[in-house]
């Protein structure tokens, strides 16, 4: 079976001891290596699950887990307490881990063996107290970590694993993603500001800023022949506008447009970026400001962020390998403006240009406008219509002494009417449990005005890469009150002020 996460792997560790003698230690290592290998076919996990041998001393437990730290391929562990283990014998590896740590309390067996069960078959599956021991150790020495209870038969938990490891995958990624700005941020503004050397340290992405002249003088270097080839392939993929055919009047504006796409495309590969930030305000020599370009870009996974905004790039990038293989689109957003009509409340999001075409509900169409800011030529764009189902918007801040994530459950929905004259790609959504409550949570938590809109993934992935990364996560979602959400915004805030002095 083909992974979507292909070369990302994840090891399975089970626990036991010397007491139980070589037989059972024998039973223990076939039944943890047939609980791996269902854990590897199940559909739902997206990396391989590699087996490793049964682990019955302090010694073997710390070696595991400095190797786990120094093995780039392993994102994370998942360690089962098939017999009892003695905690003790844990706290030099647990205390040396450095990836992701998934708790799964499971069994061999689904139903006992009632009328079978003697003694021997109660001493070998003891998870049921085994996982109890690991449990307090781990809640001893403060490791962060997933717990995950059920048969691996399960589907559920076939899914839950698959949503940690997704969120691991996410995680590892930071850990050496590379990111270009070209040029700074947009002038005067404070939420797309932030703190990269904590950036880096908290998440291991490098953040760094590039000349535009340096992408223009990529762009120039471009060859005709690969802008033709490139233009044959938009001709393909898109609903081409017919100014920008061959022989119209605009084709012109649709070739620089392939000219941006590959230079910056180059630029950022020889570079190793994933993820760049642009900014209309410094433009340097570029004709137009990248709008089909980095559209495309993000729908081969590149991160990007608007206005210089590289807190929402990495986050882009990051969403982006998270939800590698899975149905829905993942995009940069931003909430533009509202229906405020009294029981059909919506948002409208949508960007100047750069929404990832990876969540249009139909082939988008490629078109040529003005655009009111920039002063340079008329942008060539993507025009689309979001597709509609559940989907998540997340937003990521520098609050001063931390970051913070805050995502909102939504609904995108039909506009309520055809919007002809906007010419822009856009989503329209209902956010949950409404808008005034929704809007209201977004404020008071300080979120951010430019988001990632995700039709992929949901608040447990959330959930589970906040905890990796040891960042704050508040969700906005149908159970939400003002009342509640205020209290746990103080609470949060109580608790990191305090977490900075452990």
């Amino acid at each position: 079976m083909t992974k979507s996460l292909a070369g990302r792997e994840v090891w399975f560790l089970t626990g036991s001891q010397g007491l139980y003698g070589e037989e059972t230690l024998r039973q223990v290592a076939a039944q943890s290596q047939q609980i791996a290998g269902t854990l590897d076919a199940a559909s739902d996990i997206p990396v391989t699950v590699i087996w490793k041998p049964v682990l019955t001393d302090a010694g073997a437990i710390r070696r595991i887990c400095l190797e786990a730290n120094s093995d780039d391929n392993c994102i994370g562990l998942i360690a089962w307490m098939h017999t009892f283990s003695p905690a003790k014998m844990w706290i030099a590896g647990l205390d040396a881990l450095q990836k992701p740590l998934l708790h799964l309390h499971t069994q061999a067996n689904v139903e006992l063996p009632w009328h079978s069960i003697d003694m021997d078959f109660m001493n070998l599956n003891q998870a049921a107290h085994g996982d109890r021991e690991f449990g307090f150790i781990q809640s001893r020495l403060g490791v962060a970590r997933k717990t995950v209870a059920g048969h691996v038969s399960d589907p559920t938990v076939a899914r839950r694993i698959g949503s940690w490891a997704r969120a691991a995958a996410g995680r590892a990624e930071l850990r050496s993603l590379k990111l270009a700005r070209f040029g700074d941020n947009m002038r005067d503004v404070a939420v797309t500001e932030g703190d990269k050397v904590e950036a880096q340290r908290r998440f291991g992405v490098s953040v760094n800023t590039y000349g535009v002249n340096d992408l223009v003088d990529a762009v120039d270097a471009t060859t005709d022949g690969d802008v033709t080839e490139l233009v044959k392939e938009y001709d393909e993929a898109y609903r081409l506008a017919p100014e920008l055919r061959a022989g119209g009047e605009r084709h012109d504006s649709l070739r620089y447009a392939a000219r941006i796409e590959l230079g910056l495309r180059g630029f950022l590969d020889q570079g190793g970026f994933k993820a760049f930030t642009t900014n209309f305000e410094d433009l340097g020599g570029l004709r137009q400001l990248p709008g089909l370009a980095v559209q495309r870009l993000m729908a081969d996974g590149y991160g990007f962020g608007g206005e210089g905004d590289w807190k929402t790039s990495v986050l882009l990038r990051t969403l982006k390998v998270v939800s590698a293989g899975l149905p829905g689109g993942t995009s940069f957003m931003e909430d533009y403006t509202y229906h405020l009509e009294p029981g059909r409340e919506l948002i409208l999001g949508a960007h100047m240009l750069e929404v990832c075409p990876s969540i249009a509900s139909a082939t988008p169409s490629c078109e040529v406008h003005p655009l009111g800011i920039g002063g340079r030529e008329d942008p060539v764009r993507l025009v689309f219509d979001a597709a509609t189902g559940p989907a998540v918007v997340v937003g990521l801040a520098d609050m001063g002494d931390r970051f913070r994530l805050v995502a909102n459950e939504i609904d995108v929905v039909e506009p309520a009417a055809p919007l002809p004259n906007l010419p822009v790609a856009r989503a329209v959504w209902q956010p949950r449990p409404d808008l005034r409550t929704s809007t209201e949570a977004w404020l008071t938590a300080g979120a951010p005005h430019h988001t990632v809109l995700s039709s992929a993934i949901g608040a447990e992935e959330l959930d589970d890469l906040a905890e990796m990364l040891g960042v704050e996560l508040l969700v906005i979602d149908a159970d939400t009150t003002i009342r509640r959400f205020t209290k746990e915004l103080r609470w949060n805030q109580a608790y990191h002020r305090l977490a900075q002095g452990f």
